[in-house]
């Protein structure tokens, strides 16, 4: 797991009260909605507004927040190529 997969799982478990999941348990590729780690879309908000504040990132549109909420794996994508294009 890189250094920034286990911010961002810890930002997760913090910012959305997870206590039923610990970063040993969580994989990269777990679903981050539905039969995964079964957020919504509430949490989906929280996710755009964390990501904003803790990584200068935007998330701006429903196409793209859809792809890029997947999983751990396909945010740490996103911000990282978000921010090397900016």
């Amino acid at each position: 797991m890189s250094n920034m997969h286990q911010k961002l799982k810890e930002l997760f478990i913090a910012e959305l009260n997870l206590e039923d999941i610990s970063l040993e348990e969580w994989e990269d590729d777990m679903p981050l909605f539905g039969d995964g780690l079964g957020l919504d879309s509430l949490d989906a908000v929280e996710i755009v507004v964390f990501i904003e504040k803790h990584y200068g990132v935007v998330i701006a549109n429903f196409d793209e927040d859809k792809k890029a909420m997947r999983s751990i794996n396909t945010l740490v994508e996103f911000i990282k190529e978000k921010q090397a294009n900016d």
